[in-house]
């Protein structure tokens, strides 16, 4: 299976990357304001069941899942970080060989921020090499930045807004059951840098 977010120089695979995404986490301002306080209110509304959270990244959604939620992301230095925090991950290639990987073993998959680092049919190979241990009637999470957060990401290389997801939906056989725009309306999206499109989509 192709990797996540490999693609040229400004990619997600390496220790940069996660020191990045360290120092994004850890502004004093954030903490302060404790920002991801709706983010955390939102995924838990979702009532997602036990998730497989793709591309994991640091754990900040992980975290957030409850009882028996397993991420995965290809950059071994992000896994060393969510693992440091006590939850569980697992590279690409660990997850594979885990005991985890075995058909309808989730509610579940969420992936938020990945879709935008990877080309259509990348995004498409690797989603659907993580589909078949989502139990049918499960449900699939896609969360990807509005135009500002886009922008904010010299390793985004793709913009995936509502038509783009519902398409990668239609591809992979799931069934749009509900998009919206979140923590603010659509028009909030070429300013706010987190403003973000949310899609769930159904497994057959």
């Amino acid at each position: 299976m192709r990797q996540a977010g490999q693609s040229g120089p400004t990619g997600t695979a390496g220790e940069d990357y996660t020191r990045r995404l360290q120092q994004l986490s850890g502004a004093r301002w954030k903490q302060v304001l404790d920002v991801q306080a709706p983010y955390r209110w939102n995924l838990r509304r979702l009532r997602l069941g036990r998730t497989l959270d793709v591309g994991s990244g640091l754990g900040r959604n992980l975290v957030n899942l409850g009882a028996g939620a397993v991420g995965v992301d290809h950059n071994p230095t992000s896994v060393e970080h969510t693992r440091a925090m006590g939850l569980e991950a697992y590279t690409t290639e660990e997850f594979f060989t885990s005991p985890h990987a075995t058909p309808d073993a989730f509610d579940a998959l969420l992936a938020a921020h990945l879709l935008e680092h990877m080309p259509a049919g990348q995004a498409h190979e690797v989603i659907s090499s993580y589909l078949p241990f989502v139990r049918s009637a499960g449900r699939v999470v896609f969360i990807t930045p509005q135009e500002r957060g886009y922008r904010s990401d010299a390793s985004h290389v793709r913009f995936v807004g509502f038509a783009e997801a519902a398409e990668s939906c239609r591809e992979l056989g799931l069934t749009v059951v509900r998009q919206y725009s979140f923590p603010f309306p659509r028009a909030f999206g070429r300013l706010f840098t987190y403003n973000e499109f949310i899609t769930v989509a159904r497994v057959p």
